[in-house]
């Protein structure tokens, strides 16, 4: 099995799409997300500084992977970047990988972006790529990207306790899992 990463196939959904990011892509709006503690505080780079030319560099590394996919979520209406979308590192021995997602607009917070996003990646994966099993964390206390992957059929599949120290205390990391049927 071996994964061809189309470089201008687009995931079609109702209110959104998903199409690959590119340096190009990384502008002040996205600079601003990455660089905001309210936005990333769920996230592995929330003590993290980045510059225009950092994000750049990283989304490079990532456009360039040849065992990730790391997808730009546009609303379709504006035409608009609200968020990315991760799917990697896929190992398509065991045919599984893990997803992460941020939505950095916060007006489109709560609205059931990230629900699409998950569910469009998540068909993607498992009837295009032909994956078994998708895998995703998350802070205990993000409860809203939790419940965005329990409404696409992920199950909680452990806990580690106090994994995380996360403003001053040391808070559980919550590992998801979908199995595909």
């Amino acid at each position: 099995m071996s994964m061809q990463k189309p470089r201008s196939s687009v995931i079609d959904g109702e209110r959104i799409y998903l199409r690959e990011l590119r340096p190009d892509d990384v502008t002040e709006a996205y600079c601003r997300w990455m660089n905001d503690p309210h936005i990333t505080q769920y996230t592995d780079s929330r003590n993290m500084n980045f510059s225009i030319d950092s994000l750049r560099e990283y989304v490079k590394e990532k456009y360039e992977s040849k065992t990730e996919l790391f997808l730009a979520i546009i609303e379709r209406e504006d035409n608009c970047h609200i968020g990315n979308i991760k799917l990697g590192p896929i190992n398509l021995q065991d045919q599984n990988a893990d997803i992460g997602i941020i939505i950095g607009e916060k007006q489109f917070w709560a609205k059931g972006y990230a629900t699409e996003a998950i569910g469009l990646l998540k068909n993607h994966a498992f009837f295009v790529i032909g994956l078994h099993k998708l895998t995703a964390g998350s802070l205990g206390m993000n409860t809203g990207s939790i419940k965005a992957f329990q409404n696409n059929g992920f199950k909680i599949e452990g806990i580690r306790k106090e994994h995380v120290f996360f403003k001053g205390s040391f808070i559980d990391t919550i590992l998801l899992g979908l199995i595909n049927e």
